[in-house]
C-alpha cells in the first residue's frame, strides 16, 4: 500500500506548553483527533485481517511472558540447572520492561509497519532459539530477546490501532487488544504445561510463535498500511535523536536492581556481597537516570527516553500510577493462585491453570464492556474508582485465604479482582491520548505501556521475593531435617518429589507456611487498590469526547 507520511515537525516547544500549562480538555481533544485520511485507511475484510492478524502478536506476547510458569520444572530437569531457574523470569521481563520507552521512541521516528515487522522478527528468532537452546545459558539468553522483540510488538500494536482508528472507537479496539493480551498471560501456563505434559515436550511452547507468525506474515507484509512519520529523513538523522543513553542506563537498573530482588534470600543471602553490590549498582544508575533525564544530558527534553515533561500534566501523572496499580492487581492473582492451587489441592499445572478461568473471564468481560460503553459515554473516572475499590475487596479477600478455605469463595475472591482490573487495564491508553497533541501520540502509548509492563516486574519481584523468603525461613524454623536448597526447590516447584516423601505432618506444616507465604503478596495489591481508589477522586469528571 502507498506510504501514509505525516509533517516532519519538531513538536518540543508545544509539547512541554501542552504539559506544563494544559488548556481546557475540549480544546486538547480538538487537536488530539486524528486526521481522517490516515483513519480508515484500512476498511472492510481487509480492516477485519488486519486486526485479528496484530492482535494475534500481542496474545503470543501475553502467552509468552507467563508459558514458562509450568514449563520450569521440565527445563530444570533436562539442564540441571535448578539455581539459574530465576534467570527465565529475570531475562524476559528484563528485556520487555527496560526496553518499553526505547520502542516508543522509534515508534514516533520510524515507519510504524516495517519497524513492527522488526520486532516481530526480532521475537521469532528468540523463540526459536528458546525451542532449540542446548542449554541453559542459550535459553535465558533467547529469553531476554524474546523480551525486547515482544515489547516491540505489543507498542506497535497500539501505536498501529491509535493511528488507524478515531477517537470515538479506539477505546474498543483497545478493550480487544487487553482482552488478547489478558487471555494470552492467564493462558500461558495452561498451555505451556499442556505441551510440556504432552510427547511434543516443553519445547513447542515456544516453537508455536514460529507457526502462528508464519500464518499472519502476508498479512503484516502485504495489508497493513505503511506509515511514516517522517518523510524525507535518513535513518541515521532519526536515530541520533533516540535517547541512547538513557535507555541503555535504564536496562542497567533494571537488570540489576531485577536480579537483586528475585535472588536475594533465594540464590544469595541479602547481606551477601553479590546483593549489596547488585543493589548499590542499581541505586547509582538510577541517580544518574534521573539526572541525565532531568538535565536532557545527550539528548534535548523532547527526545529524552522517559517523558518526564508528561508528569507536569496532573492527569497523566495520575493515570500513569493508576496503570501501575491496575497491572499490579492483574499479575499478582495470575502468578500466585496457580501456586495455592498446586500446593494445597495437590493440582497439576494444567488444572491450576483452569482453575483462574472464573478470573480470566470476567477480567475479559470487564476489559470489553469498559471499551464498548467508553463509545457511547467516555467519562473515565468512574472506572478508576470501581476498578480500584474492587481490586481492594478482593486482594484483601485473598489475604485471609488458609488451607480450609473453599473453592467457591477463591472463585468468588477471584472474580472481584478479575473484574476490577478488567475495568481499567486498557482505557488508560485511551485517556492519554486525549490529553496530548498527536505528534505525542507514540511516547504516550510507550508512557502508559511503561507502566502496565515496569510495574508488574517490580512487583512481581518483590511479590516473589517475599513469598520465597517468608516461606523459607518459617519453614526451615519449624523443620531443620530439611536442607535450605531442598525447601527452595520445594516452594519453586520443582521438588514435588522431595515434597511427597515427607510424612503428613511435616507437609502439613510446609503448607500452611506456603499459604502464609502466598497471602503476603496480596498485601502489594491490596495497597495498589486502595491507592488507585484514592487517586481516581482526583481526575475530572468530565468527558473524554462528545
Amino acid at each position: 500500500m502507498d506510504s501514509i507520511t505525516t509533517t516532519d515537525q519538531s513538536p518540543a516547544e508545544s509539547e512541554l506548553k501542552e504539559t506544563q500549562n494544559p488548556p481546557p480538555i475540549n480544546d486538547l481533544l480538538d487537536k488530539a483527533q486524528p486526521e481522517a485520511p490516515v483513519a480508515h485507511m484500512v476498511t472492510g475484510f481487509s480492516w477485519v485481517l488486519v486486526v485479528i492478524s496484530i492482535l494475534t502478536s500481542t496474545f503470543l506476547f501475553g502467552l509468552d511472558n507467563t508459558i514458562v510458569a509450568d514449563v520450569q520444572p521440565a527445563i530444570v530437569n533436562q539442564f540441571n540447572s535448578v539455581n539459574r531457574l530465576p534467570w527465565l523470569s529475570v531475562a524476559f521481563q528484563m528485556g520487555a520492561a527496560s526496553t518499553t520507552l526505547f520502542w516508543g521512541q522509534m515508534y514516533s521516528q520510524c515507519n510504524a509497519k516495517w519497524l513492527y515487522i522488526t520486532c516481530i522478527t526480532i521475537f521469532e528468532i528468540g523463540s526459536a532459539v528458546c525451542g532449540a537452546a542446548p542449554n541453559m545459558d542459550a535459553l535465558i539468553v533467547s529469553r531476554a530477546i524474546c523480551g525486547l522483540g515482544g515489547t516491540g510488538m505489543y507498542t506497535g500494536v497500539l501505536t498501529l490501532l491509535s493511528v488507524l482508528t478515531v477517537e470515538t472507537e479506539r477505546a474498543k479496539y483497545f478493550a480487544l487488544s487487553g482482552m488478547v493480551w489478558g487471555l494470552g498471560t492467564v493462558l500461558g501456563p495452561i498451555i505451556g504445561g499442556a505441551f510440556t505434559s504432552s510427547a511434543a515436550g516443553w519445547r513447542w511452547a515456544f516453537y508455536i510463535n514460529l507457526i502462528v507468525a508464519a500464518i499472519c506474515a502476508p498479512v503484516y507484509l502485504f495489508i497493513v498500511p505503511s506509515l511514516e512519520p517522517r518523510p524525507g529523513v535518513s535513518f541515521s538523522k532519526r536515530f541520533v535523536e533516540i535517547d541512547t543513553i538513557g535507555t541503555i542506563l535504564l536496562v542497567g537498573i533494571y537488570l540489576s536492581g531485577l536480579m537483586a530482588i528475585s535472588f536475594g534470600g533465594v540464590l544469595y543471602a541479602w547481606n551477601s556481597g553479590r546483593i549489596i553490590a547488585l543493589f548499590v549498582i542499581a541505586c547509582v544508575l538510577f541517580l544518574t537516570f534521573l539526572g541525565q533525564q532531568f538535565w536532557s544530558l545527550g539528548t534535548t527534553p523532547l527526545r529524552r527516553a522517559f517523558p518526564i515533561q508528561f508528569f507536569r500534566n496532573k492527569a497523566l501523572s495520575i493515570v500513569f500510577i493508576l496503570e501501575c496499580c491496575t497491572s499490579t492487581l492483574t499479575y499478582i492473582p495470575v502468578y500466585f493462585l496457580p501456586l495455592y492451587f498446586q500446593f494445597v489441592r495437590q493440582d497439576s499445572a494444567i488444572t491450576a491453570g483452569v482453575r483462574l478461568l472464573p478470573f480470566v473471564i470476567f477480567l475479559v468481560a470487564a476489559i470489553l464492556v469498559n471499551g464498548f460503553v467508553m463509545t457511547v459515554n467516555s467519562r473515565y473516572m468512574p472506572w478508576f474508582f470501581a476498578s480500584g475499590a474492587l481490586g481492594l475487596v478482593g486482594s484483601a479477600l485473598l489475604y485471609t485465604i488458609d488451607l480450609q478455605t473453599s473453592n467457591a469463595r477463591l472463585y468468588g475472591f477471584s472474580i472481584l479482582i478479575g473484574t476490577g482490573a478488567g475495568f481499567s487495564l486498557q482505557l488508560p491508553f485511551s485517556v492519554v491520548q486525549s490529553l496530548v497533541p498527536p505528534e505525542s501520540i507514540p511516547k504516550a502509548v510507550a508512557f502508559v505501556t511503561f507502566a502496565q509492563l515496569g510495574a508488574p516486574s517490580v512487583v512481581l519481584s518483590v511479590a516473589n521475593a517475599i513469598y520465597l523468603n517468608e516461606a523459607k525461613n518459617n519453614i526451615a524454623r519449624a523443620i531443620t531435617t530439611i536442607s535450605g536448597s531442598t525447601v527452595t526447590e520445594i516452594l519453586s516447584g520443582v521438588g514435588s518429589a522431595t515434597f511427597v516423601t515427607l510424612d503428613g505432618a511435616q507437609q502439613q506444616i510446609i503448607l500452611e507456611f506456603i499459604v502464609g507465604g502466598l497471602n503476603r503478596a496480596y498485601i502489594l495489591s491490596m495497597t495498589s487498590g486502595a491507592l488507585a481508589v484514592i487517586l481516581s477522586l482526583f481526575l475530572s469528571r468530565g468527558k473524554m469526547f462528545g
